[in-house]
Order: structure tokens, then C-alpha cells, then sequence
């Protein structure tokens, strides 16, 4: 009787050690592993949140809903040169800053008015190249966010198959196609 009671307990112990990683996950760290950057739970809800500006939720689901942050996240890490990869960090405390010396608060209490107006903003500066508004590691930044939140969401299953009716090739076989004669 014993020998049960400590084979139920022996089990109750290794379950609860193979959890016991997964319940001690740092606090502010972010969801996605990265190699070769590094992003806080701060910085990944700032890209969430100009995903979701980029990609609003309407009848059709949004940016976050998608997880296009965690895209564009992985994206950077694994295909963009060290220099772009550096490029895009100071450009994501560029836009840190100069979105509260605008408006006096972070991206995430901006209200959805205010955050199109500091994307546009950049966006029509970033088409101009004689423009110095902007540095360029933020325009950098803002073309890394904005390029793979479009490249995500049209290449997500969402969108393959809701949106555009995709259809492997070769297609179809229309045994009713009809065929022009042709003068010999």
C-alpha cells in the first residue's frame, strides 16, 4: 500500500517539476525567442500597437489578431543584416522619444487618431529623400514594421484563404473549355 502512495506522489512531483519552468517566465520579457536581438514585453507591445495602427480590426481581423508583431519580430531577427538589425533598436527608442516629446505620452495611450498622424507623418517623410525630419535609423525602424506587417498579413492563412481564394497550381480541370477552331 505504501509503494502506491509514493508512486502517485513520485508523479504528482516530476509533473509539477516539468510545469515549474514554464509558471517562472521573467516578467517583461517577450513571447517570441529571439537570437539576435533583444525585445522587453514593452517594446513587442509597441510594434503590436503599430501593427494594429498599420492593420486596423474591422470585419476583418486585425494586426494583433494575426500576431503580425510577432512576424515582423522574427522576421528581423532572422533576415535582416546586423546592420539593419541595429538600425532598427535605435530607431525603436528614436520613436519611443519622439512620440512623448510629442504628445506627452507613450504609443499605447496614444488614441487611434494620434498614432495614424505620427505614422503618416513619418511615411511621407520617409518617401522623400532629401527629407532630414526623421534620422534614419527611424525611418529604418519604421520601414522594417511596416514592409513585414503588410508581408504578413498577405501571406497569412487568414488572408490566403478568406481574402484571396488561393489555388495550387496547376488549377482546375475544365473538361468544358471551349476551343477555337483555327484556320490550317
Amino acid at each position: 500500500m505504501h509503494r502506491r502512495t509514493a508512486i502517485k506522489n513520485l508523479a504528482l512531483i516530476i509533473g509539477g517539476a516539468a510545469l515549474l519552468p514554464s509558471c517562472m517566465q521573467e516578467k517583461g520579457k517577450a513571447s517570441v525567442a529571439l537570437k539576435n536581438i533583444i525585445i522587453d514585453a514593452d517594446q513587442e507591445k509597441l510594434i503590436g500597437d503599430m501593427a494594429e495602427t498599420i492593420i486596423p480590426k474591422t470585419d476583418t481581423p486585425g494586426a494583433k489578431d494575426l500576431q503580425l508583431h510577432l512576424f515582423v519580430l522574427k522576421m528581423v531577427d532572422d533576415c535582416c543584416t546586423k546592420k539593419d538589425q541595429q538600425d532598427f533598436m535605435t530607431g525603436m527608442g528614436q520613436f519611443t522619444d519622439l512620440v512623448k516629446k510629442q504628445n506627452n505620452r507613450s504609443f499605447a495611450e496614444c488614441d487611434q487618431k494620434q498614432r495614424e498622424q505620427i505614422l503618416l507623418a513619418i511615411d511621407k517623410d520617409r518617401k522623400d529623400p532629401k527629407s532630414t525630419t526623421y534620422p534614419p535609423e527611424l525611418k529604418t525602424f519604421y520601414n522594417l514594421v511596416k514592409g513585414q506587417t503588410v508581408n504578413g498579413y498577405t501571406t497569412s492563412k487568414y488572408f490566403m484563404t478568406k481574402q484571396v481564394v488561393y489555388e495550387l497550381v496547376p488549377g482546375r480541370y475544365n473538361a468544358f473549355y471551349p476551343v477555337k477552331k483555327q484556320a490550317v
